[in-house]
């Protein structure tokens, strides 16, 4: 059974997402809380296997908990309205597993739930959709492909090849290429180094 928290103010949010999860078999809201405090006071006490965490709430932003509800929890999954560059990446970076809309539907809420608990990383069709399509510095489109900052900007997100392959709708095996390529062209020798090579020249900021 997966434990969940909810931390989201909106009480009518709060309710009908709890609906949507306690209809599943191997899900459990174990708590709801309206703060970030509360939340953590609650995650603390209840361990859950997954915080799903507003990022606009009373006492904080709730980009800037994320990291301390990591380490309460198995996994965080951000549900929110806000699509932002910076939001996005920040609650990545902060340790989020996740990143649901509202919005979505409930088959699509559950399926996050159950990925960022088992270890995958989830993202909302629109958040992967904005990441393919970043701008990068025009410096580097003459070093990196359309295609190979799309698949940059998805493994700085987090997602496996076999996610990236899915959400791009090609081959696993193309994947590892762009990967490789990738890496060759930043002068990487994995995805963590990559990444941090990305984030220094700018590649990542969307701007």
């Amino acid at each position: 059974m997966i434990k969940v928290l909810i931390v989201e103010d909106h009480p009518i949010v709060r309710e009908g997402v709890t609906t949507v999860l306690e209809r599943e078999r191997d899900i459990r809201v174990a708590g709801v809380a309206g703060t970030v405090a509360e939340g953590l006071r609650l995650a603390a006490k209840l361990e859950p296997d997954v915080v799903m965490l507003d990022l606009k709430l009373p006492d904080a932003e709730g980009v800037d908990a994320v990291a301390s509800f990591a380490r309460a929890a198995r996994a965080v999954l951000i549900f929110t309205a806000y699509d932002g560059d910076d939001d996005v990446f920040g609650a990545i970076r902060g340790g989020a597993k996740g990143y649901l809309l509202k919005g979505s539907p409930a088959a699509e809420i559950a399926e996050a739930v159950r990925q960022v608990h088992a270890g995958e990383s989830y993202l909302s069709p629109r958040i992967a959709a904005k990441l393919v399509g970043g701008i990068v510095q025009p410096g580097t489109r003459a070093r990196l492909s359309a295609r190979e900052q799309g698949v940059l900007r998805l493994v700085a997100a987090g997602l496996s090849n076999r996610q990236i392959a899915g959400t791009l709708s090609i081959s696993e095996r193309t994947v590892k290429f762009h990967v490789t390529a990738i890496f060759n062209k930043l002068g990487a020798d994995n995805r963590a180094q990559a990444v941090a090579i990305a984030a220094e020249r700018g590649l990542l900021s969307g701007r």
